[in-house]
């Protein structure tokens, strides 16, 4: 098991080496000058370059990489150009609406998706497995940020239980409260759930269905089982395993494909800072943004791989 971990330590670290590499290159080729949107248009070449030493663009690429991987190492994310304020701060500022609505979205989904899987292949090619996948073929189908506007359309506009958009806070001094704060998330993580709920639905009736037909829940049957026990008992634990991958696959999308809800609910998430950032072209808040995205989707993925031989004792570590 160590040498396992050991291992995924080091795919991890490697990844986010490569993730950092490739970021910053990308960011860098990117056309515009952020000095130049800062002093604006019309502003003469001399302050332009004077602002560009300010910020240290004038610096080669390679140097600027390091810097900012050495800064990361004790902590620090640099300066925003536009906000003037520490990268860090606005960073776990937006996160702390960012991971409760992807959070929230997760449990929408799992709960919808593992009942209605299960339910589905209960049922099998009966009208309760049809209806349910047809559903789902219906969700998969609708795009969040289009579903996003109906729900505001219904619940905000014509019966006016929630509030169209904005957040107000977790803490009460600051106008909220965690009710208050909840219900704002809730419409957004169930445009967000919809589509993630019914592709996992599909998943995990497949992965029920396939452990339906092995031999030893046939055999627990003939012992007079109950189709509903066999389900509990030893189906659902043994099909846990591709459905779990895909729930570590649909969280890190959650955290990372928030920004198109976050921008039609104005949530200051960390989408909607990604989304403004590239409008000022802040360069250093997306390249760190990205970054802490992608090592949100490694350190996923590196969690799931862990609760495998949670799930089920027959697999080895060294075997994953």
């Amino acid at each position: 098991m160590s040498i396992f971990l050991l291992k995924r330590l080091i795919t991890l670290i490697a990844t986010l080496l490569g993730a950092s590499l490739v970021v910053f290159a990308v960011l860098e080729i990117l056309p515009g000058d952020a000095a130049q949107m800062l002093m604006g248009p019309d502003a003469a070449p001399e302050a332009v370059q004077a602002m560009a030493e300010q910020l240290g663009l004038d610096q080669p690429a390679a140097s600027r990489y390091w810097q900012w991987l050495a800064g990361l190492l004790h902590g620090d994310m640099g300066n925003s150009y536009a906000y003037g304020s520490p990268v860090s701060e606005l960073v776990w500022e937006r996160l702390s609406v960012t991971v409760p609505l992807a959070v929230l979205a997760m449990l929408l989904t799992a709960v919808l998706a593992i009942s209605a899987g299960v339910l589905a292949a209960a049922h099998h090619k009966r009208w309760g497995d049809v209806g349910i996948m047809g559903l789902a073929q219906i969700g998969i189908a609708i795009p969040n940020f289009w579903f996003a506007i109906l729900l505001i359309l219904l619940f905000s506009v014509k019966l006016q239980w929630f509030s169209a958009g904005g957040f107000p806070g977790w803490s009460e001094a600051e106008g909220g409260g965690f009710w208050p704060a909840l219900q704002a998330l809730l419409l957004p993580a169930v445009s967000l759930a919809a589509v993630q709920a019914a592709i996992l639905a599909r998943i995990t009736r497949s992965a029920v269905l396939e452990v339906l037909r092995e031999d030893f829940v046939r055999t627990a049957r003939a012992k007079g089982l109950s189709r509903g026990a066999a389900l509990r008992r030893h189906v659902l634990r043994n099909a846990m395993i591709p459905v779990v991958t895909v729930m570590g696959l649909q969280f890190a999308n959650l955290l990372a494909g928030t920004i198109v809800v976050e921008n039609v609910f104005y949530l200051p998430g960390l989408g909607r800072l990604i989304f403004q950032s590239i409008s000022n072209r802040d360069l250093i808040v997306v390249r760190n943004c990205v970054l802490l995205l992608a090592a949100m989707v490694v350190v996923v993925n590196f969690v799931v791989d862990m609760l495998y031989a949670v799930i089920d004792p027959r697999i080895k570590a060294g075997e994953l």
